[in-house]
């Protein structure tokens, strides 16, 4: 289970490190792509399988737009000798990755975010938004 909050920054080349305790999870190659409030999705290659699965059980009707979203923007990444992952340029762009950088594990996937935009997404979050959360999934 991916789990945790980790700040890391983006280097020059437009790396940023993985935390080891979420590359043990991901795997030695994982697929990185667009995720959902402007953060980037990385899962690893077994719940990527599952995630195909899902769509592909689905109506092309249904699940067109998630699929092009989602598989679109996809690529394999691996981690290197120090952990670190190269984010494509298309990506960093989606995502406005330019230094500070939150990683955060989110049960099957990990997510990579701009601080800035994590920080002020985790503020503008209310009790009461987690309590219909929590509500709608059965808590």
């Amino acid at each position: 289970m991916l789990i945790g909050e980790y700040q890391h920054t983006l280097d020059t080349k437009g790396r940023v490190m993985v935390p080891a305790k979420l590359r043990d999870d991901l795997g030695e190659q994982f697929i990185l792509t667009k995720g959902l409030d402007g953060c980037l999705f990385a899962y690893s290659m077994g719940e990527w399988a599952k995630l195909d699965a899902r769509i592909r059980e689905s109506s092309m009707v249904e699940s067109r737009t998630i699929a092009r979203f989602l598989f679109a923007s996809a690529s394999p990444v691996e981690p290197d000798k120090q952990g670190r992952i190269l984010i494509p340029q298309n990506l960093r762009e989606y995502a406005h990755l330019e230094k500070d950088v939150t990683v955060i594990g989110a049960s099957v996937r990990a997510e990579i975010w701009d601080k800035a935009t994590w920080e002020h997404s985790c503020e503008s979050l209310t009790s009461e938004d987690i309590e219909a959360a929590m509500r709608k999934l059965g808590f």
